[in-house]
């Protein structure tokens, strides 16, 4: 047949035929293409058609076997139209078409139509968000909670600074009084809400099947019994952990790995020896949770009082076979602790400047020293950013051949950007997964929670893997609520744009040196982003090899797509390669003006100075008068005031000069003293801070 030599693309483009039969001796019926099946409607026609095939001066037409001989196998036209328009699943291999071999530039079995639904805002179920609201009212009430319980722990500790200065004053000021530490159950409380113990941490299963989608929520005492198995109508489980490179990540990625066969590996997006993907992400995050994390961790962390009751709660909830056992052993190989501050260090997410978080192999060096104040970022001065702070996060995947996937990544903040930006920062980090329109997670399983894997081009865990792994890679981004919010490359041009109005402002003291630590601080920023987007590019570029690779193999093994009109593994990762490099590219411009604006600052300053040299010049000749003039006058004005003091004669003063030296020299010395400390005041109080917090928690270094 001449069917058996048409490609995979052409098997769900045939037109509809016309049911109209020919009439005799007309021959077949015209053909969309050379290579699409003709028809005729009498077996008299195609034998004359034949005859005249098979001669000599045929035109070049092939030879047909007689439509008598073969009626059996061919399919009508009703069943041609039912097979198009009906679910597209794989054939079975009987009756599959024969894939011809493609070039090394077709390797990628293309689709007519590129699905965009990457771009579209998912509508939101009425009941659905109705529980999402129930459910962020309680965190709410909850966060409050243990927000006021916060608030009288930082007074606690800050009242510490000025630990001297607050027992002189506070028998006779109220307000120097040090407020008393929260009860010890309230302060357990407060750890395990921001730092959940591991056993509690939630952990979010996705299954997708041809039109169903379900999500459990679970915990990390839970979790060996998910990936063991799935169910039949599963054709991928997706299991979300919210965990930072640590001990207790280490464990859980190994022990997943060895439950089952690894899947097919992404050789050029992994490294070597490493075949799985990850990538560093980038997220927004409350400033003010930002700080409330570091302080709750850096003061609870020293209250050893503590340990005891958080470092039984760290499995209390465990139900898992292997984890608890596998965490001691890799603490105990590490020269690690395995307590409760240990385990949880690793959900403090990343400042920019913090940490190398890529390539990164084990848990100690997941582990980086942190100060507990949290500087502002040149981001912030944007007024839509005002109240962010823009963190980095790893993720991580782990796919195996029986359709499980693993993730792992302590990101909680908010990936999407639009104009509710404030109001998705001020929601828990615990409920961040349920709000589609800011969390990338959260989104990809909103994507299919309603037809499953129906629209998926294959539905394969490698395909899952590669549409997860490009959606949250190329965050944060304002393109899925339509841009209405500046992206980052906007904000931080603006901020540039600031600075350079700055530079031109008159000099001013001391303005100049912190206009140049904003310089240097918004260059530090865009450095690392430009160094993450440089990352992310390498890694889309290897993926993009690897899924080639994937088609290649699909075509040879006469392997159908699913839904031939669904977006491939290439057109997907082609897609966000072009997002990071647009990125990188508007980062590097952003960058360089940055430093060329910074080096015409001093260029600037430089010839400011001169011109103020010449003005002092004059002034100085002036003070050099002055100077020789008061060398002159100052002594004899000492002496005739000295020598000319008589208190004997004084009426009504029996006392002597030395009594007047007393007092005198006394109140003198105690008014140089005071003034000496307000002066110097603020750079007390930073030494005495220093000395409160030079050392960081062991756990931390």
């Amino acid at each position: 047949m001449e069917s058996s030599g048409r490609s995979s693309e052409n098997e769900f483009d045939d037109p509809v035929w016309d049911t109209v039969s020919p009439s005799p001796g007309s021959g077949p019926l015209p053909s969309k293409s050379d290579g699409s099946r003709r028809h005729s409607s009498s077996a008299s026609s195609s034998s004359a058609s034949a005859n005249r095939d098979s001669s000599p001066g045929s035109n070049g037409r092939r030879t047909r076997p007689s439509v008598t001989s073969i009626a059996s196998s061919l399919p009508t036209v009703r069943e041609m139209h039912d097979r198009r328009t009906s679910s597209r699943t794989t054939l079975p291999v009987t009756t599959q078409p024969h894939i011809s071999s493609l070039s090394s530039d077709e390797t990628v079995v293309s689709s007519k139509k590129v699905l965009t639904n990457f771009e579209k805002v998912v509508a939101r179920d009425p009941r659905i968000e109705e529980e999402r609201i129930c459910r962020l009212s309680r965190c709410q009430t909850e966060c409050l909670r243990q927000r006021s319980v916060y608030d009288r722990l930082l007074g606690w500790a800050d009242s510490s600074y000025g630990r001297l200065t607050n027992q002189l004053l506070s028998p006779f000021m109220q307000s120097r009084r040090r407020p008393p530490l929260p009860a010890k159950e309230e302060l357990v409380s407060l750890a395990q809400y921001y730092y959940p113990a591991r056993a509690d941490v939630k952990v979010q299963v996705c299954d997708f099947g041809v039109g169903r989608a379900e999500r459990t929520e679970i915990t990390i005492g839970q979790v060996e019994e998910y990936w063991q198995s799935k169910p039949d109508w599963v054709d991928v489980r997706w299991i979300h952990a919210p965990l930072g490179l640590g001990l207790t990540h280490s464990s859980v990625e190994d022990i997943f790995l060895h439950d089952g066969e690894p899947g097919r590996e992404f050789e050029n997006g992994g490294s070597p020896g490493w075949p799985y993907l990850e990538t560093e992400v980038l997220n927004m995050r409350s400033h003010k949770n930002f700080q409330e994390m570091r302080d709750v961790y850096l003061i609870l962390s020293n209250l050893t009082e503590l340990d005891e009751k958080l470092d039984h709660s760290s499995f209390k909830n465990n139900h898992n076979p292997s984890l608890q056992s596998d965490i001691q052993w890799r603490a105990g190989h590490r020269a690690m602790s395995a307590g409760y501050w240990s385990l949880v260090a690793s959900d403090m997410p990343w400042q920019l400047d913090e940490g190398l978080a890529m390539g990164i192999r084990g848990p100690l060096e997941g582990l980086q020293p942190i100060a507990r104040h949290v500087d502002p970022q040149m981001l912030s001065a944007h007024p839509f950013y005002k109240d962010s702070h823009l963190v980095r996060n790893v993720f991580r995947c782990f796919h195996r051949s029986d359709g499980i996937l693993l993730t792992m990544s302590s990101m909680a903040g908010v990936n999407f950007l639009d104009k509710k930006l404030s109001e998705h920062l001020s929601e828990p980090v615990h409920a961040i997964f349920d709000n589609e329109n800011a969390s990338a997670p959260g989104y990809v399983f909103s994507a299919f929670a309603d037809q499953g894997t129906t629209t998926w081009h294959r539905r394969t865990v490698e395909w899952f893997l590669t549409y997860l792994i490009t959606e949250v890679g190329v965050t944060p981004h304002a393109q899925r609520q339509g841009f209405n919010a500046p992206d980052l490359p906007v904000a931080y041009q603006a901020v540039i744009q600031d600075l350079k109005r700055r530079r031109h402002a008159p000099w001013r003291k001391n303005e100049t040196v912190k206009l140049v630590r904003d310089y240097l601080a918004c260059i530090d920023e865009l450095t690392t982003i430009k160094l993450i987007c440089q990352r992310q590019v390498e890694l889309f570029k290897g993926v993009q090899q690897d899924v080639r690779k994937f088609e290649t193999e699909y075509n040879r093994a006469r392997r159908l797509p699913d839904n031939p009109n669904g977006e491939s593994m290439h057109e997907r990762v082609k897609w966000a390669l072009t997002m990071v490099k647009s990125r990188h590219d508007s980062f590097e411009r952003l960058l360089i003006d940055a430093k060329e604006s910074m080096e015409a600052l001093f260029q600037l300053r430089s010839i400011e100075q001169n011109e103020l040299a010449i003005v002092s010049d004059s002034q100085n000749k002036a003070i050099l008068i002055f100077t020789g003039v008061t060398i002159v006058f100052l002594p004899l004005s000492f002496f005739t005031s000295y020598y000319g003091m008589n208190l004997s004669t004084i009426v009504d003063t029996p006392r002597t000069e030395g009594y007047f030296w007393k007092v005198c020299g006394s109140i003198a010395l105690f008014i140089v003293v005071v003034v000496s400390f307000a002066s110097f005041r603020h750079h007390l109080k930073h030494m005495w801070r220093d000395r409160w917090l030079a050392k960081p928690p062991s756990s931390m270094v």
